[in-house]
């Protein structure tokens, strides 16, 4: 762990008017510290280290989804959690990905600290690097406290988010085939 993390939450604790020495936050700069490193725990981590090979062949053509991938992560404005799921589909050329790889690669980005425009991007993008694939679609759907618990106060809000690269931003036929899928359409 950073030595340094958990003296800057002690003097956050002090800038807020607390005592860190009471018996309740004696341990809680640490604790905290440890959290945060976990939270972020993406920076740590590359596109290359996560597929590690899996990468198979295969001759099939048709739209590979996986629904509701949990995500979690932290909003870079406020250090807030945003929480919700991310929908991933790709329309493979030669090659398949792992399925725990596309899990995997959410969870890479979404432990940093994040915009959730951003955070879409980066996932359609890596996931079309990786597998080369004909076109590529992500739709994030999440809550973020940073409205729930703050400024606004909207409890009940959900922020949807997509990007389609290739066949699914140049194919009507195929985005509307993926938002049905994923239960997006009208």
């Amino acid at each position: 762990m950073n030595s340094e993390l958990p003296e800057h939450y002690r003097q956050i604790l002090l800038g807020l008017g607390e005592d860190p020495e009471r018996e309740g936050l004696l341990d809680t700069p640490k604790r905290a510290a440890k959290a945060m490193q976990y939270l972020c725990h993406g920076y740590a981590q590359s596109v290359d280290e996560i597929v590690n090979g899996a990468l198979f062949a295969s001759d099939n053509d048709e739209m590979v989804i996986v629904k509701n991938i949990e995500l979690y992560s932290l909003c870079e404005h406020h250090l807030l959690p945003f929480i919700g799921k991310a929908h991933v589909a790709y329309i493979p050329t030669g090659k398949v990905l792992g399925l725990s790889k596309i899990a995997r690669i959410v969870d890479m980005f979404a432990r940093r600290l994040q915009i959730q425009e951003n955070l879409t991007r980066q996932i359609a993008e890596a996931i079309q690097q990786v597998t080369n694939a004909a076109g590529v679609a992500v739709v994030i759907e999440a809550q973020h406290m940073c409205m729930m618990m703050r400024g606004v106060e909207k409890q009940n809000s959900v922020m949807n988010t997509s990007v389609m690269l290739g066949a699914f931003r140049e194919s009507a036929n195929t985005r509307q085939e993926f938002l049905q899928l994923i239960g997006r359409s009208h």
